[in-house]
């Protein structure tokens, strides 16, 4: 997700197999301020960093999608016993693909799974597509709420040529989001690199569009990869105080911005990250290292050692 995004071709003209941050970067594809966390099942561990902010640690399906559709109990129990305690799912509808074996369960069947696993899920990714139908949208929304899930997040799709298209799809995300927000949840809007790598009157199409989307339907779910293209989270969580509800995290070596590494051996300042999160209204993070799964053990550990 740290590369350029073109968004001219809609998902269901690509691949299902494509790499994530090429699919959803490709795709056309955050949350309420007021929202507050309720209480986490009694074995749920979370990050404490210094500033005494709590976050459950959470992981992204996309990183194991062959494995977790094929064996799902078995790999988000190895994923459980590495310190993880919530999943962020992926539509298995919207993203077919290697997730099309989990098609079959309902909402319900899948939550079920999931806690069996030893897990929990609060937030799934939805693609644009399956989400700007108003009747596609009511049944992903029933699906939702079977899930159990607080957060809807649009994985990409705001991208475009000009500003006026820009505000076109804000207002389209806009209505989206109120249609989250009656069915009791959060709506929100995850970047790629590409939201600040394409500008508009010289200024990145990402902050374009925090100013066009209505805060109170619609949140941001941040992705730490922007920091390969110069851009902090952190800045942004403190620049719009309350706009964010959850963040995908990624670590790169100091020599190699394109090498994926554990968390803490990279180039982001995780104190400051998380001292800003805060600010930022962060309720979830989901460590993300799509191109070394290898590492994610080690990024958890990381999050446990923050307490």
């Amino acid at each position: 997700m740290g590369k350029r995004v073109d968004v001219s071709h809609p998902p269901c003209q690509l691949p299902a197999i494509m790499n994530r941050r090429s699919f959803l970067g490709k795709a056309i594809a955050g949350l309420a301020a007021s929202e507050f966390l309720t209480p986490m099942r009694g074995w749920a561990q979370a990050v404490t960093n210094a500033n005494g902010f709590n976050l459950p640690i959470g992981f992204q399906s996309y990183v194991f999608r062959e494995e977790i559709s094929q064996k799902p109990q078995e790999t988000m129990g190895r994923l459980a016993g590495y310190g993880y305690r919530t999943v962020e799912w992926c539509s298995p509808k919207g993203y077919q693909g290697p997730f099309m074996p989990l098609v079959k369960y309902s909402g319900k069947e899948l939550k079920k799974l999931t806690n069996d696993s030893g897990l929990e899920t609060y937030s799934c990714h939805f693609t644009w597509n399956e989400i700007m139908d108003d009747n596609s949208l009511a049944e992903r929304i029933e699906f939702a709420g079977q899930l159990g899930l607080k957060h809807m997040v649009c994985s990409g799709g705001l991208m475009a040529k000009t500003v006026e298209e820009v505000k076109k799809r804000c207002q389209q995300m806009n209505h989206f989001g109120e249609r989250v927000k009656n069915g009791g949840m959060v709506a929100g809007y995850h970047n790629h690199n590409g939201e600040f790598d394409g500008k508009l009157d010289a200024r990145p199409q990402y902050d374009l569009m925090l100013e066009h989307l209505d805060p109170s339907v619609v949140k941001m779910q941040f992705q730490v990869a922007a920091i390969t293209s110069g851009y902090k989270a952190q800045d942004y969580f403190r620049r719009f105080p309350g706009r964010f509800i959850s963040a995908h995290l990624q670590d790169y070596a100091p020599d190699d911005h394109k090498k994926e590494v554990v968390m803490g051996a990279g180039i982001v300042d995780w104190k400051d990250f998380f001292a800003a999160a805060k600010v930022g209204g962060l309720k979830y993070v989901f460590v993300e290292m799509e191109s070394n799964p290898a590492i994610m053990e080690g990024c958890a550990k990381f999050l446990k050692s923050l307490g």
